[in-house]
């Protein structure tokens, strides 16, 4: 097994670009002397979002209500559910949100109240998606889900001729599938050396992930069976509408970022080389969606201007859309590219048509088995 690492072919040039564009965003902060951290308005956007999750739960236990005005509750606490991953925790867990590090760890922590570990995001997110984006075998986003194939050199089935129209229905099962699959992951990661490096052990892991899941049930499913007149099956159905909207739209923004076209999936030489630098790679391999649309950026927490939030992962979501003209300008001086999809529906558009393109097309050869450094995630700030 070797491990994957960065080598750029015109390293000095790739370098020089790399260098000009720190200074470029550092000089934007400095100047102005902004931080790089969360202001009011985030304050607000994790007030709202933690609000949109808890308060329609809490009124279904508090109040009587007809069952079809509680699936509209579940409803509501889906979209808060998407909203408190992208815009509290996930910022959260890379530090981004607050120089105060207990901050930032509370803050991560509403993972668990969507009944999910934040030692298995972290290491599936921070660490592996961001060093090694879009690449097979260590990029898990873009490894085969369930019917789903987003990765070119994975194997093409039957049943992936017609993924670009049923399959954007299984983003839906997301964060149902996160709850089964810590378990699996955390094995995983044992076996890859992840836990060791990281210090961390494994029982003690699997036995706090065991207990977030026990309580993710007692609390949505158990209480609501309890306290309210909802048969059972409502209260399932109830969780599951919650789940599925989340996930949808958690799963829908993760994919315009990556699996879309122009977005390339490299592969290392049989070295386990990727011959370029990790910040030309996070160009090739990452898009930004609808970055004129302010709604939109609040609302998924600045996710559309992924290819700022790659390089500078430690920088707050409300800065993006600042420093996104620096770095497309610091991107064509130097001749490397910039993906752009200009609006929400440009980008599923190009989603599907990719999807369509993953479920006809022939494997590329397989890549050569490599396994993830557990180093600290790469970035530029």
């Amino acid at each position: 097994m070797r491990k994957t690492r960065f080598v750029a072919t015109d390293r000095q040039q790739q370098q020089q670009f790399s260098a000009a564009l720190r200074k470029n965003v550092h000089d934007y902060f400095q100047q102005r002397n902004l931080s790089t951290k969360a202001n009011a308005a985030v304050a607000l956007q994790v007030l709202t979002m933690l609000a949109l999750y808890v308060v329609p739960f809490a009124l279904m236990l508090c109040l009587s209500m007809p069952a079809w005005f509680a699936v509209v509750m579940a409803l509501i606490s889906g979209i808060g559910l998407a909203g408190v991953g992208m815009c509290v925790m996930h910022g959260g867990a890379h530090d981004a949100m607050s120089e105060h590090k207990w901050l930032n760890g509370l803050l991560a922590a509403t993972m668990n109240l969507l009944g999910n570990s934040v030692f298995t995001w972290k290491v599936k997110h921070n660490l592996l998606h961001h060093t090694f984006t879009n690449i097979a075998g260590l990029d898990d986003d873009i490894a085969n889900k369930g019917p789903l194939r987003l990765c070119d050199s994975t194997p093409l089935r039957p049943f992936h001729y017609y993924q670009h129209v049923t399959g954007i229905f299984f983003y839906g099962f997301l964060t149902i599938s996160m709850l089964v699959k810590d378990f699996t992951t955390l094995v995983q990661y044992r076996k890859m050396g992840i836990l060791e490096k990281q210090k961390v052990s494994f029982a003690r892991e699997m036995s706090k992930v065991a207990v977030l899941k026990v309580m993710h049930v007692a609390l949505f499913m158990v209480l609501p069976y309890l306290v309210t007149d909802l048969a059972l099956w409502q209260v399932i159905l109830n969780w599951g509408i919650m789940h599925f909207t989340g996930g949808f739209i958690l799963g829908t923004v993760f994919q315009l970022a990556h699996v879309v076209e122009g977005v390339a999936q490299p592969m290392p030489s049989p070295e386990g080389v990727i011959h370029d630098d990790w910040v030309v790679h996070e160009l090739q391999t990452t898009a930004n969606f609808a970055p004129n649309n302010p709604l939109l950026n609040w609302y998924v927490g600045g996710l559309n201007f992924q290819i700022e939030h790659h390089l500078f992962p430690n920088i707050c979501h409300v800065h993006y859309p600042k420093i996104a003209p620096i770095v497309a300008a610091t991107a064509k001086e130097y001749g490397y590219p910039y993906i752009v999809k200009p609006t929400f529906g440009s980008a599923l558009m190009s989603h599907f048509r990719q999807l369509k393109v993953l479920g006809r097309t022939q494997p590329t050869p397989t890549p050569v088995a490599i396994v993830a450094a557990a180093s600290p995630e790469r970035h530029l700030a």
